[in-house]
């Protein structure tokens, strides 16, 4: 629930720029006056706001940290349940995973401008832990495309949605910070599922580790729903579910095709990165550890990144980290020995978990607070599409090349032109050289 006076003093502002204005309900998409609060208004500290950002790092651990375990679950179907199923055909399984935590965030975004948080977020984690314990019972591909694939991927997108937009309500001056905190969720998550699945299925079977699996994503997903809330009160703007007249604006629209050719190749290495180590000799009993190593070491790349991008700015940061993700998913197929492979997942995690924890912080200055939600879904659901296709093709090379050479320079090229069009982003906005942006 929103603090009286804050709503109060909100909706005074509001009225106050609207009377300067005298065009508050004619607003271009992409005006850069706050809509209906201001900058000092923002808590931006306080136990209330750092509660929100403790809920989301909960969040993000049941939701992006669960999914970017997948690539444990693809090294063990290949090898037990699906054994008779191509890596390429299981992949889809991990990517739909991956496409559907950002796809929703469309209708959830739009959701979150109007006021309905709650219900849809509660209904949601009720729903991820029961799709998580139906998995458990899952034998064929179809069952598996179905319950991990699809639904778990809802549940998780419809979660992870509007995490941006209640960051967005309680921090201005300092949301990169808190943005790259709730990111560390998906780090936490990310080390702890997959081992987690490694070390229970040999104990316990695969049913009961994924029952208990749902009660860890019980107990996160619990405490995000207690505490997370809205601050500001709902607001209708204008352009309705898929707002169109934001891609007038070239800025936002590069920045999304950045974002979708960054998910066409990012998640490659974290998909088969085991994979890659069992094909190279390296011990089954140790190759798991290489995703939950990348994913551990993200914690530092997201939470540097956050302290970073309110110093200097996001695309500053975001820039320099992706074009370094690419040169490691070019140099990965090169790596054929346990320690080379342990040093291109240690830098690896560090500088993409820097553009998963800061990439979505532009988006909160391509317009009002009032529109995050819609304007932000948009942008999550064209990425999405990216998520969706990236490890699939890369599995296809990878059938038809019959190694990962290929599959390192196609995941490698697709982030290189994501860098670019990131950098054609940053002058749109700047129009020089040198500056914060």
């Amino acid at each position: 629930m929103a603090d009286t006076r804050s709503d109060a003093l909100a909706l005074e502002i509001d009225a106050s720029v609207s009377s300067h204005t005298g065009e508050n309900d004619k607003k271009e998409p992409f005006e850069t006056v706050i809509e209906y609060d201001s900058a000092a208004d923002y808590p931006d500290g306080g136990f209330r706001a750092w509660l929100i950002v403790a809920g989301t790092i909960a969040g993000n651990a049941a939701t992006f940290g669960y999914v970017n375990a997948w690539g444990v679950f693809q090294s063990f179907y290949e090898e037990n349940l699906l054994k008779d199923v191509t890596p390429s055909n299981i992949a889809w399984i991990g990517s739909i995973q991956y496409s559907l935590v950002l796809m929703p965030g469309l209708i959830t975004g739009r959701l979150f401008d109007l006021g309905y948080f709650k219900i849809p977020y509660l209904a949601a984690s009720i729903l991820l832990v029961v799709f998580t314990l139906l998995v458990a019972q899952c034998t064929q591909y179809w069952q598996f495309i179905l319950c991990q694939g699809i639904a778990t991927g809802l549940m998780c997108g419809t979660i992870f949605g509007p995490t941006l937009s209640v960051v967005g309500h309680w921090f201005h001056r300092r949301r990169g910070l808190a943005l790259g905190l709730s990111a560390v969720g998906s780090s936490i998550g990310g080390t702890v599922f997959p081992i987690a699945t490694h070390k229970l299925i040999p104990l316990v079977g695969f049913q009961w580790t994924m029952r208990i699996l749902a009660l860890l994503l019980a107990c996160c997903l619990g405490f995000a729903n207690l505490a997370l809330a809205r601050r500001l009160p709902p607001k209708n703007v204008e352009g309705g579910l898929f707002n169109l007249q934001a891609f007038k604006n070239p800025i936002y629209t590069v920045y999304c095709m950045s974002s979708f050719m960054a998910f066409l190749g990012l998640y490659t290495v974290l998909t088969y990165i085991d994979v890659s180590a069992a094909t190279f000799g390296v011990s089954p009993d140790f190759s798991f550890y290489l995703v939950a190593i990348a994913n551990g070491c993200s914690l530092f790349g997201r939470i540097a990144s956050g302290f970073a991008a309110d110093k200097f700015g996001p695309l500053n940061i975001v820039i320099p980290m992706t074009l370094a993700s690419a040169g490691l998913t070019f140099a990965w197929p090169y790596a054929r020995t346990q320690s080379h492979l342990i040093v291109i997942a240690v830098i690896y995690g560090v500088v993409s978990g820097a553009y998963i924890g800061v990439f979505t912080l532009p988006l909160l200055t391509m317009g009002g607070v009032a529109d995050v939600g819609r304007r932000a879904g948009m942008a999550f659901s064209i990425a999405a599409l990216g998520a969706l296709a990236g490890p699939p093709i890369s599995g296809a090379i990878n059938t038809a090349t019959g190694g990962f050479t290929a599959v390192g320079y196609y995941a490698g090229g697709t982030i290189i032109l994501s860098v670019m069009l990131m950098i054609i982003t940053r002058q749109l906005t700047l129009r020089r050289l040198w500056g914060k942006v």
